[in-house]
């Protein structure tokens, strides 16, 4: 799945759109990488996100086209949240 759909899905990032111009600013990145929104992940992944002064890395323990909005949280868990 592409990252950009990925954390759409999670409700990690509410809309595509934002999270695709993040990834596009150089924001978010995959294992130590900066990615672009076509990067693929999967499980076991490490992502990181840079909102301004906040920072937030997650695991990703499952990889689901959708989902219910109660469920989004137990696609990652979150390693760091600063």
């Amino acid at each position: 799945m592409r990252i950009d759909k990925f954390l759409k899905v999670s409700r990690i990032i509410k809309r595509r759109t934002v999270a695709n111009e993040a990834c596009d600013a150089g924001r978010v990145s995959v294992n130590g990488k900066v990615a672009k929104a076509s990067c693929e992940v999967k499980p076991g992944d490490i992502v990181e996100i840079r909102f301004g002064e906040r920072h937030i890395s997650v695991r990703i323990e499952d990889v689901k086209e959708h989902t219910l909005k109660n469920d989004a949280s137990s696609l990652y868990t979150v390693i760091d949240n600063n």
